[in-house]
């Protein structure tokens, strides 16, 4: 049998079709690069570690700025501490604490009489010492009925004697609802169990009944509807007031799913706007602002009294106030080249372009981080020797870059840096300024987290009062309040006030000492 011999044939094209065929590939070869980035993001997002520290971004790269500064922020995870002639390494995890100021109540167990005599004599023992134990006890919410009951008095006298009897009633409180047996105690508990706890209507509907209350989440919606619309509402025009008066504030925008809207389908978006102060006001305020979409007439709208600089993610929306200067976001630009580094096989990941991208970012970062305590004024001076040069190279050098697809990450990466450079350069004009957007994302996040609850709102008044509520709720916690007290005062203080006392004793800097918070005040 004899080998067969497979013969080649050799095809002659034109240098068009030539042109045509490598042209298709290079796009065929554009778009699988780019499906395999949204796999890996893809998997990264359901699997891997959404931080952002430093430390991990960095990890397995060699910086391009190597100060050992830096190095050593990020290295050291312990503490050493000193004792007498030997350094002991002082543990950086959590702890628990029992406060000290918690009530406690104190049960003492002692022997019998029987118990107590000696085995020796017989004779009864004496207590010669003891050993105390601590243990936390937590006891599950308790309902209950209050029964108020207001007196009506007379004079006897004036009446035995056929007089005009004078009749005293004892002063009864305005309630909070009126024709309801709703507390200000009752509806500041549902309210923080929903927008600080995240529990939904229904589940506090369930938690209830077990204990025997049948109270529908009708009812607790239609209490919160009222509440706000009576109490919060006009305390949260007052901080809209304030918060327009300030020169420097942060602003961002999230989802949000309202069901029975008008000339509209269930299934489209609205969004939940929120505006907040800056570092550098000393009474914080952050506003929530429930709108049916993300056009820049809400922004405008909101915004139109107040003239000064404005942080956010660079969504257009808010390029076209009058009065508003745009700061931008690095967090966002920083994102895109992790994002873009991490799609990357990891032998390929040093000294990439997306590692070179993210060191600069890093050596900005690190420029703040050393500031963090300083005056506008030295920030500004530093910033402006510092900062400015890196800037300049960082530009420079992402202009100079050729041949990257523009629809891959870094692509992405490095046209958003470019795009946005009048804007992520502004921050370094003034000290007050920050960095990022970060503080208005992390003052966004209570309501994201519970949106993946309650998931949607029912009507458009719902939605308005949960903006109301958030952002007399986040305010509270801000100023370092308990947001159970600083309600319940609300509910209490705000229908019963005088003609001559002003709504501004409601603000979260002005009321009581009680309504303060037991815990630490966070740090940054």
């Amino acid at each position: 049998m004899k080998n067969e011999v497979k013969s080649s044939e050799t095809v002659t094209i034109s240098k068009a079709e030539y042109e045509s065929l490598k042209s298709h590939c290079a796009q065929l070869e554009s778009e699988l690069n780019w499906l395999k980035e949204q796999l890996l993001i893809n998997k990264k997002k359901t699997f891997g570690s959404s931080s952002e520290r430093m430390e991990d971004l960095y990890a397995g790269i060699s910086l391009l700025f190597n100060e050992a500064e830096l190095i050593e922020d990020i290295g050291n995870k312990t503490a050493e501490t000193t004792v007498k002639e030997h350094t002991r390494k002082k543990k950086t995890g959590c702890f628990d604490k029992l406060p000290e100021n918690i009530e406690t109540y104190t049960v003492e167990h002692e022997l019998s009489e029987e118990e107590r005599k000696c085995p020796e004599c017989g004779e009864e023992m004496e207590v010669i010492g003891k050993k105390v134990t601590k243990h936390l006890e937590i006891i599950p919410a308790k309902a209950v009925i209050r029964e108020d009951v207001y007196f009506t008095y007379a004079c006897r006298k004036c009446h035995e004697n056929e007089a005009d009897t004078p009749v005293v009633e004892t002063p009864q409180p305005n309630p909070v609802i009126k024709g309801s047996f709703a507390s200000a105690e009752a509806i500041a508990h549902l309210m923080t169990q929903k927008f600080v706890m995240h529990s939904p209507l229904y589940r506090q509907e369930q938690e209830l009944k077990q204990k025997g209350i049948e109270l529908s989440r009708q009812t607790m919606s239609n209490w919160f509807i009222t509440a706000s619309k009576l109490w919060l509402e006009p305390l949260y025009e007052r901080m809209k007031e304030l918060l327009l008066k300030e020169s420097v504030l942060h602003a961002d925008e999230t989802t949000l799913q309202v069901l029975k809207t008008k000339d509209k389908p269930t299934a489209t978006k609205s969004y939940m706007w929120l505006y907040r102060t800056s570092g550098c006001c000393e009474t914080p305020i952050v506003l929530y602002d429930y709108r049916p979409n993300r056009k820049a007439e809400n922004a405008e709208s909101f915004l139109k009294e107040f003239k000064g600089y404005l942080h956010t993610d660079g969504y257009k929306a808010y390029r076209g106030i009058e009065n508003v200067t745009i700061v931008g976001c690095w967090a966002h630009a920083r994102r895109r080249f992790c994002e873009a580094l991490e799609v990357l096989p990891e032998a390929q990941r040093k000294g990439s372009t997306a590692a070179i991208g993210l060191d600069y970012c890093g050596k900005l970062y690190a420029i703040e981080k050393k500031m963090k305590d300083k005056s506008p004024k030295d920030k500004l001076k530093e910033r402006q020797e510092q900062a400015k040069p890196l800037l300049d190279a960082f530009f420079a050098w992402a202009k100079s870059l050729r041949n990257i697809a523009p629809k891959s990450k870094l692509g992405k990466a490095v046209h958003y840096l470019i795009e946005e450079e009048p804007y992520l350069r502004r921050y370094i004009e003034d000290g007050r300024l920050e960095i990022d957007n970060n503080r208005a994302e992390r003052s966004i996040k209570p309501f994201v987290i519970g949106r993946k609850n309650w998931l949607f709102a029912n009507p458009p008044s719902g939605a308005k009062a949960s903006a109301t509520a958030f952002s007399v709720i986040e305010t509270a916690k801000e100023n370092n309040l308990d947001p159970y007290e600083y309600l319940k005062f609300i509910f209490t203080k705000a229908p019963n006030l005088k003609d001559n006392e002003s709504i501004d004793i409601l603000l979260p800097w002005n009321t009581p000492g009680d309504c303060r918070s037991k815990s630490a005040p966070s740090t940054e």
